[in-house]
């Protein structure tokens, strides 16, 4: 029966407790009360708030196979074992049969670099030229760019004590828990652009630390809100297993054995198939709780008093409730026994922050060993690349750049600039869509692969075939994984969420805020507030929606041009912009 919270002449409370409700709406408590009547056997639930109440039945009701994929947050990504699409021990790749023109593709900048080298002994009588961009690499700060990233890379650890503060109850998550790790996350990317201002470094020691600040930012939110939200439902699971425990007359130590039966499930660890069989036993509704929840549901619409029957139909629910927030803590465990607060250590922290992934799980798949060979691969691969990058550099884009320096110190207007407009793009076209593929090919094939296979991160997917691009929206997806699974947890799918905007909106806030992020590092980079890559980037919103026009719905050829030429003319027309006005 629910009535008003007036208890002044009823019995003391047999259990005291919280149910919570989930449906398509933000979460909420109920506190409940189960009192015991006059009558053996019939007890009164109060509440002060019974359609709350209602809604936890009317889950179960209308949703008989609910599962904790369905209810739960952080529960939409899934890593498995794979191999990045260049990766020479990839079968699918060493048989391709466009793997000609990968061969083609190394063999001419390995011909191009020896051009460069040969042209700049002959003039120079070095190989490197005047070498400006290896002397603005080395000439400044380099120790302290060292010392700056190592304390870059510790300072994080505060948000490791903050979660032992979470779990330990000296502050909620839902409360001052998140302000406190927000507030923490601005100051640290804020210290990190002051500093590089401060010490007034050159371009390549200002994009290094800014990009590798956000990279850790990212880990630490998803860190702290991953680790934060296993935080209230363990604590919810905890109140419900005490209030169940006491609704059964069972001891605490009976129950504590009998939870860590039910819910971790230690012996099964060894048998992967006997673990699945039972989890799916565990999270099972048994067969006659629908038709026990309509009687409890009719029974609150009546105001009757609930008889030991329905009692315990509200100790299945409370049950089965306890299991779902058990697989939810479990995590994709099934391997090992990382789950939430057992994850809550040093090794833990140390060992997700060191792997090239930006969305916290509490187990990855992992290879069985470290070839080191792979790795020292990876590596002579990425300082060769940087060495074509410099020589790219150094040849093409250096002397452009300089030439738009000395036209503003010669005083020449805006008008008189934009004349050379032309001419600066066109020398920057082909040079920097170089310098594009290869950062694409340093960062996403080699560095992330070597370090993917120190740490043993099984899953290397971290692009996808995005040069058969035929819209802006699939580049963004195919590009960039690690910031794509990023984006679509902790912005898009947090955005619906949390603030229950639609699918379109919390794209469009997705989209907006990678634009500003892209923006920040411009900003870092030339010392001035210009919007044009914020402008660029919002620019492709228009051509998303063309692509999903009639005209071009299935127009994959013409699709993949207009992506192209995109690309192509970007970076070098974003560049321009920044150095002629």
């Amino acid at each position: 029966m629910i009535r008003d919270q007036d208890n002044s002449h009823s019995p003391a409370p047999l259990v005291q407790g919280q149910l919570s409700a989930e449906n398509d709406g933000p979460r909420r408590r109920v506190p409940f009360e189960l009192r015991e009547t006059s009558c053996a056997g019939q007890y009164l639930i109060t509440t002060e708030d019974a359609e709350m109440l209602q809604e936890i039945l009317d889950i179960h009701m209308e949703k008989p196979g609910v599962s904790s994929n369905g209810r739960f947050l952080f529960r939409d990504l899934k890593f498995t074992r794979q191999l990045s699409t260049f990766d020479r021990q990839n079968p699918t790749f060493s048989s391709s049969q466009f793997h000609g023109f990968f061969v083609l593709f190394w063999l001419g900048v390995v011909l191009l670099l020896v051009k460069v080298a040969a042209n700049n002994w002959r003039i120079y009588g070095t190989l490197w030229g005047k070498n400006e961009i290896l002397c603005l690499m080395f000439h400044k700060d380099v120790l302290v760019l060292g010392v700056t990233d190592l304390v870059l890379c510790w300072s994080p650890t505060l948000c490791l004590v903050l979660q032992w503060a979470v779990f330990k109850g000296y502050l909620r998550w839902s409360r001052t828990g998140w302000i406190v790790q927000n507030i923490w996350q601005a100051t640290y990317l804020g210290v990190a652009i002051w500093w590089t201002y401060h010490r007034d470094w050159p371009w390549t020691h200002t994009v290094f630390i800014v990009l590798h600040s956000l990279t850790i930012l990212m880990k630490q939110h998803s860190y702290a809100s991953y680790n934060g939200y296993l935080s209230e439902l363990f604590k919810k699971r905890e109140l419900l297993q005490s209030r169940l425990h006491r609704l059964e007359g069972q001891s605490p130590d009976s129950s504590a054995s009998q939870d860590q039966a039910s819910t971790i499930q230690e012996t099964d660890l060894q048998n992967i198939a006997d673990l699945e069989q039972e989890e799916h036993r565990r999270l099972s509704k048994p067969p006659n709780l629908d038709q026990e929840l309509v009687s409890l549901a009719k029974t609150m619409e009546t105001g009757t008093p609930l008889d030991s029957l329905q009692v315990q139909s509200l100790t299945r629910l409370l049950r089965y409730e306890i299991d779902l927030l058990s697989d939810v803590l479990k995590g994709k465990c099934s391997l090992t026994k990382n789950y939430y607060p057992r994850n809550l250590t040093l090794k833990d922290f140390c060992d997700f922050n060191t792997m090239p992934t930006l969305v916290y799980e509490l187990e990855y798949p992992r290879t069985e060993r470290i070839d080191w060979l792979y790795v020292a691969e990876k590596t002579a691969a990425t300082f060769g690349i940087i060495v074509v990058m410099i020589a790219v550099s150094q040849s093409w884009i250096y002397p452009v750049v300089m030439y738009t320096v000395r036209m503003k110190e010669a005083g020449m207007t805006v008008q008189q600039r934009m004349q050379e407009f032309p001419w600066v793009l066109s020398d920057l076209l082909f040079p920097f869509m170089m310098e594009y593929l290869l950062t694409f090919y340093l960062i996403w094939e080699c560095v992330l692969n070597a370090v993917a296979e120190i740490t043993r991160f099984a899953d290397r997917g971290f692009y996808a075939a995005w040069w058969n691009s035929t819209s802006f929206d699939q580049f963004a997806r195919d590009w960039n994984r690690p910031v794509h699974s990023f984006l679509l947890r902790h912005v898009y799918h947090s955005s619906i969420s949390t603030f229950q905007l639609s699918r379109l909106s919390a794209s469009l806030v997705t989209f907006f805020l990678s634009a500003c992020v892209h923006e920040l590092i411009m900003l870092c980079l030339f010392r001035r507030l210009r919007g044009y890559l914020l402008i660029l980037q919002m620019c492709q919103l228009p051509l998303v929606a063309l692509s999903r026009t009639r005209l071009l719905r299935g127009q994959r050829l013409l699709g993949n041009v207009i992506f192209w030429l995109g690309i192509f003319t970007g970076p070098s027309l974003l560049c321009s912009l920044y150095l002629i006005i």
